[in-house]
């Protein structure tokens, strides 16, 4: 029996419509889908999906995500995952696992592939509209020009100071909990007035902010913030 390949499959940063040609086709041709799934039984992923196509004839297994720091958890729930999609693979059977985004960009999926691969099966990924291209495209500006450096880091990162500090522009991912710190940084640095946030882009509860002293300090975890490179006009 042939094995079955998996598929990470890059769904988009919300909006169905941003989901692409190719996303859709192979999904359509794996009669499994793995999604991601948090506490609180929330699969974005899939309702991405939903809202693109039919899925009914699929069979769906759902993998769930610890949100933890501690490298022994995070080892064990990829192992388990993987596990989930493994048994799937060896009976043949192609596996299109979801990714919010663009695979490639702090994806769930990397730590799974890499175990899938070592246990000897093939994989494949189809890449994405990154969350950061469909805000700027919200904001209606550019991320870089000319010769302009681009920086993109979590809004976790431990040494923002070292990132404000650089030239070009800034995207801050995933700030979320960290908000009130990197806003309090942006402060010290004089870059608030060039500071936009987007919070959960495409989705219906989508909230914009041009100016990022507008937002709160609670915008959820899907918050994005583009420092622009010089002061721009709003």
């Amino acid at each position: 029996m042939a094995k079955g390949i998996l598929y990470g499959v890059s769904t988009g940063p919300g909006d169905p419509e941003l989901m692409t040609l190719k996303a859709i086709k192979v999904i359509e041709s794996c009669p499994v889908i793995a999604a991601p799934r948090t506490k609180g039984e929330n699969c974005m992923a899939l309702d991405i999906v939903k809202g693109a196509m039919d899925v009914s004839g699929k069979e769906i297994i759902y993998i769930e995500s610890k949100m933890s720091r501690d490298k022994d958890i995070l080892a064990a729930t990829h192992k388990e995952q993987a596990e989930k999609i493994i048994a799937c693979l060896a009976e043949g059977k192609d596996v299109a696992m979801l990714n919010i985004g663009d695979t490639s960009i702090y994806g769930t999926f990397t730590p799974i592939r890499d175990l899938v691969r070592n246990a000897g099966y093939k994989t494949s990924v189809v890449p994405g509209v990154a969350s950061f291209s469909a805000i700027a495209a919200v904001l209606n500006e550019s991320l870089t020009s000319t010769n302009e450096p681009l920086m993109i880091v979590p809004g976790s990162y431990k040494d923002m100071d070292k990132v404000l500090a650089f030239p070009g522009s800034k995207v801050l991912m995933k700030s979320g909990s960290q908000l009130p710190g990197v806003k309090a940084d942006l402060r010290k640095y004089g870059l608030e007035e060039r500071s936009s946030l987007v919070a959960n882009c495409g989705l219906e509860n989508e909230r914009i902010y041009k100016d990022i002293r507008e937002s709160s300090d609670d915008e959820g975890y899907f918050a994005t913030i583009i420092v622009a490179p010089e002061e721009k006009t709003v």
